[in-house]
């Protein structure tokens, strides 16, 4: 047990360092190429933030257990749409600012999209033909996005610094070959951990007798999402909006559709018994209507609303922690 312990610790350690590690590169990577700001939010801050997500729900599928990654989404989301938009505000300027038709758009479709799977596993099975939903979801929606690319204005810069001209070019592109490398290194090392992860988890599931989804959702849940967690804060500092909604908005779709198809391809998600999903489904369906609701009356989420969207983090921690304790229904 000691063994599993540690792994875990020393697994989950890794996912956040390789996280972090991928964020940091790939961000590089982008300045380099001067990618516009929103389509490297969404797509590949997103992506890369969510591979965590997928690699611990492929692992999970190969071993019989792919409601872990069934847990792990729902869990991440609420995280997503609540504490990490909360942080936004708080380290940025006081607020997170919603402002353009297509941030507008967008964060109507990722609420409807957060609550997609729930709806698609009402029948107790996230099966094939539901995997291929979530992924004609997650391409149709990358075709939208991508044909407004005449509202992308801004050139993705991360660091907040220009390429500095008197850099001559091949100094440049070495730099970015070697941030391609460390993307690599970053992705096997993700691959590792996540497979010790899946690992311990699997273990203290069987030996506590914890349903398998409560540890996706309440530990790996918190755990994956911090790459977010990470970025966001290093881009309200800088006072970047568009970045932060664009991480936010695309990690919960790249999750609800793209981690959850691949997985329920691979192994079709079977839920029989949902009382531990119950609590984690109403914060999340709270989580999505609140956080439109902020965006859209006011075209930004205020310090108030960064409150509000904090304590229900809060409660929805302390809930699950009560029902736990005193093992309620």
């Amino acid at each position: 047990m000691l063994f599993h312990f540690f792994l875990f610790v020393f697994s989950a350690f890794l996912l956040l360092w390789s996280s972090n590690w991928l964020v940091s590169s790939v961000s590089q990577i982008a300045r380099y190429l001067k990618w516009r700001e929103f389509v490297i939010a969404f797509f590949v801050m997103a992506v890369v933030a969510s591979f965590p997500n997928l690699f611990v729900g492929v692992i999970a599928a190969f071993n019989d257990a792919p409601e872990l990654s069934f847990g792990d989404v729902m869990g991440n989301s609420v995280v997503d749409l609540t504490l990490v938009a909360a942080l936004a505000v708080f380290f940025g300027q006081g607020s997170l600012r919603g402002e353009g038709p297509l941030v507008q758009r967008s964060s109507l479709i990722t609420a409807a999209v957060a609550v997609l799977p729930l709806l698609l596993i009402l029948d107790h099975e996230l099966g094939r033909g539901d995997a291929v939903v979530l992924l004609l979801a997650f391409l149709f929606y990358s075709l939208w996005l991508f044909s407004k690319r005449e509202e992308y204005t801004h050139i993705f810069n991360h660091a907040n610094e220009p390429v500095r001209p008197k850099n001559p070019p091949i100094a440049r592109f070495r730099t970015f070959f070697v941030n391609v490398l460390k993307t690599v290194a970053g992705i096997l090392i993700l691959l590792a951990s996540a497979y010790g992860a899946v690992e311990a988890v699997l273990f203290f599931a069987d030996q506590f007798q914890i349903p398998v989804a409560l540890i996706g959702i309440f530990v790996l849940g918190f755990g994956s999402a911090l790459p977010e967690v990470y970025f966001t804060i290093a881009a309200a500092r800088q006072g970047n909006s568009r970045v932060i909604l664009g991480d936010l908005m695309g990690a919960v779709i790249v999750m609800s559709t793209l981690v959850l198809g691949i997985v329920a391809l691979i192994q079709p998600i079977r839920i029989d018994d949902f009382s531990p999903f119950a609590l984690a489904r109403f914060f999340l369906i709270v989580s999505a209507l609140f956080f439109l609701l902020f965006l859209r009356t006011g075209r930004k989420i205020n310090r108030k609303e960064g409150v509000f969207l904090l304590f229900l983090y809060m409660a929805f921690i302390a809930g699950e922690i009560l029902i736990r304790v005193f093992d309620l229904p």
